[in-house]
């Protein structure tokens, strides 16, 4: 029998300076953008209220302005430059109070990342003038309109700078005091002070970033001298009623001259002397279109501890670890002495009751966050991040969903995300629920998709747990018709059977080594349809399947790399998101991988920093990469192509076709008349993945 996991550790009390926490779990700052001219409104109020009442012990704000709307990156960040901003983080501090937790305020002056300056005419504000331009190969891959959304953000403007004088150093220092006694006055429990991030404390601290030859420049202690004196400063104004914390960045990366780990763990120490009350040890990619996944939004799990276990060393302080930290990551950290809090960002953004679930003791009932990069992508043209898994996330009046005054039998056809799902929420709102699949187990193209990211296996599990309850009868193995659904006398039928898959219309499209995702996910599962398979492949797959082996996506990848029932030369036709990390699979597997994409962009549609890290790797692990690519034929051992007016062939003992994806839902038009109510989503709907699949199922059944 499996044991639960249990967080004495991470749920136990803590404290930092004068503030006293229930538990070690911290939100750290994610901007919402629901703010009104820096003035918190109620949808931000309702946000961190959400995660307070969830049980976190610690919320910390977005960023915060101190002098705005100077210094901002957007005017729908909160502001602390003005009296005209306490009322509405009263009203925050306030409510996360009602609900428990305790409220952090992060003050900022975003520097060289400062857009509404150049909106505004302004230059930013800067230790140094920047060197050259930075790497932009990676926007290759931007659609047009995404490049539309990103430049509109500034207007277009291109940004100029100023070097800080001295002048500008006292103001910036009175500015982070002032806006921590509004803090103060509003009622808040602590300020942090940012000193990583490309902002401007952090920028001083960086010698990537300072290259000055006065005092504030050369020696580390130079270098942190603004960031030590803004922190005397918060001290000797706020010192005795709020706690003092200090971001600072653990390490920098993707730059010669980039903050190293002994040099953050030095900063630490220097910041503790001044007042800090804590260390809050991020990450930081110098290089937002290039290694935004090392951070800040790190895409490995436990990316920062580290560095935090470096930092702990240096301070007698407590130390705050964040970077993808999942519960059971944090309890070890902080149970093994590297960390003495943990925050979790997107692992709040999908289950805002997560401290909750773990003190309940059924951590298996928080739902995941997938590493999805969708709620980052917002912040890229100034919008209100968007979750894959919480359709709720910016809306909390959503939540709870209501119970139903009228129960109704609900089939669901399609035990993918969608289907699950509308399975899931239809039974929380107390409707009774069968869900049927042709399959021989749950998931759909989610069960397939964990092969090559393992964040959906996550997921995939979440699902499972949810629709494991009593009026939820689920019936796999079980073909769904319109007289069989009409024999079981639903009320509504959610037709949730995903996309439809075709081969391209070219010559040899049709040969045995050409495959659909249906036909290699039969391959590689042992289930479905394999009589296009060649016999010897039907052999290894049904050998797969009495072992075990490809019941678990988890043993799919363990064994791969070692045995994979394929050829050496692999072409993939079509390089999105699925394409695309297919590709990069086999290539790690030892297979030669080309890649043809028609269209000009690849991975699309993933975020943008989760698409420019997928493109990276594929290139890293060998993957051939091809826009702009028309197959003209498939030969028996090679596809040919054309790119422009160049034809070429790329080798294949097997061809994978991850295009020619559509919607369709012929199931839905043959029981129009037959069943009272009919909706269709997911992919068989629009083809919009898993985002696309958990978002439409849950709009339909929690209106039913």
């Amino acid at each position: 029998m499996t044991r639960t996991p249990t967080f004495p550790h991470l749920l136990a009390p803590g404290s930092i300076g004068p503030m006293s926490l229930v538990n070690r779990v911290v939100m750290p700052a994610m901007d919402m953008n629901l703010c009104d001219d820096g003035e918190i409104e109620q949808a931000d109020i309702d946000h961190f209220a959400a995660r307070a009442a969830g049980g976190t012990g610690l919320i910390i704000t977005g960023a915060c302005a101190v002098a705005y709307p100077v210094g901002c990156a957007s005017t729908k960040e909160p502001g602390l430059s003005e009296d005209r901003f306490i009322p509405g983080l009263k009203a925050l501090a306030d409510a996360v109070h009602s609900e428990g937790g305790k409220l952090c305020v992060q003050m900022t002056h975003h520097g060289k990342i400062a857009r509404i300056d150049t909106v505004q005419n302004r230059p930013l504000l800067v230790p140094s003038v920047p060197g050259g331009p930075s790497d932009l190969s990676a926007l290759a891959d931007n659609t047009p309109g995404e490049l539309r959304k990103m430049g509109a953000v500034t207007g277009g403007k291109k940004p100029t700078y100023h070097e800080a004088t001295r002048d500008d150093i006292d103001w910036l220092v009175r500015c982070f005091a002032d806006a921590a006694g509004r803090v103060r006055d509003a009622g808040g429990d602590a300020v942090e002070i940012h000193v990583a991030h490309g902002y401007v404390l952090g920028a001083f601290l960086s010698r990537a970033d300072n290259k000055r030859t006065d005092e504030y420049g050369g020696s580390l202690q130079n270098r942190a001298r603004l960031a030590v004196e803004v922190i005397r400063a918060v001290d000797a104004a706020v010192g005795d009623s709020l706690a003092i914390l200090v971001r600072v960045a653990g390490r920098e990366f993707g730059e010669e001259g980039a903050l190293t780990t002994e040099e953050a763990a030095r900063a630490a120490a220097l910041f503790e002397a001044a007042g800090a009350d804590a260390i809050h040890v991020t990450g930081w990619g110098r290089n937002p279109f290039a290694d935004f996944t090392d951070g800040p939004l790190p895409d490995r799990v436990g990316a920062y501890m580290e560095p935090a276990a470096a930092v702990k060393k240096a301070v007698s302080i407590p130390v705050i670890a964040v970077g993808r930290v999942l519960p059971e990551v944090g309890e070890k950290a902080i149970a093994e002495g590297r960390a003495d809090f943990v925050a979790m960002g997107r692992q709040l953004l999908a289950d805002a009751e997560l401290v909750n679930k773990l003190r309940a003791g059924t951590p298996e009932q928080v739902r995941p966050c997938i590493n999805c990069y969708v709620c980052v992508q917002e912040n890229f043209w100034d919008d209100t991040p968007l979750c894959a898994v919480n359709p709720a996330l910016g809306n909390e009046t959503l939540l709870p969903l209501v119970r139903t005054a009228a129960r109704k039998h609900v089939v669901v056809v399609g035990a993918g995300p969608a289907g699950l799902e509308t399975a899931r929420v239809a039974a929380e709102r107390g409707h009774r629920v069968t869900v049927l699949d042709k399959s021989d187990r749950l998931g759909g193209t989610l069960w397939f998709s964990a092969l090559t990211t393992p964040d959906n296996q996550r997921l995939l599990n979440w699902l499972a747990v949810q629709v494991a309850r009593p009026g939820v009868d689920i019936r796999l193995k079980t073909e769904a018709t319109a007289p069989s659904i009409a024999a079981l006398n639903p009320d509504v039928v959610v037709v949730a059977t995903g996309a439809v898959r075709e081969r391209p219309a070219v010559p040899g499209s049709d040969l045995p080594h050409v495959h659909t995702g249906d036909t290699l996910r039969a391959l590689m599962t042992g289930s479905g349809d394999v009589s296009q398979v060649p016999p010897l492949l039907r052999a290894v797959a049904a050998l797969g399947k009495l072992s075990g082996i490809t019941k678990s996506p988890a043993a799919i990848r363990a064994v791969t790399p070692r045995f994979l029932p394929m050829g050496k030369n692999v072409v993939v036709i079509g390089g999105s998101l699925v394409g695309l990390e297919l590709a990069d699979f086999l290539a790690r597997r030892g297979r030669n991988v080309t890649l043809l994409e028609e269209g000009a962009h690849l991975g699309v549609p993933m975020a943008l920093p989760r698409r420019w890290t997928a493109v990276r790797h594929a290139g890293e692990a060998g993957v051939r990469l091809h826009r702009g690519a028309t197959v003209q034929r498939i030969t028996p051992d090679r596809v040919e192509f054309r790119v422009g007016d160049t034809v070429s062939t790329a080798p294949a003992d097997m061809v994978v076709v991850a295009s020619e994806v559509s919607a369709e839902a012929p199931l839905a038009e043959a029981l129009t008349g037959v069943v009272p109510e009919v909706y269709v989503v997911g992919d068989a709907g629009q083809v919009d993945y898993i985002q696309g699949a958990i978002h439409t199922a849950w709009q339909v059944a929690r209106q039913l």
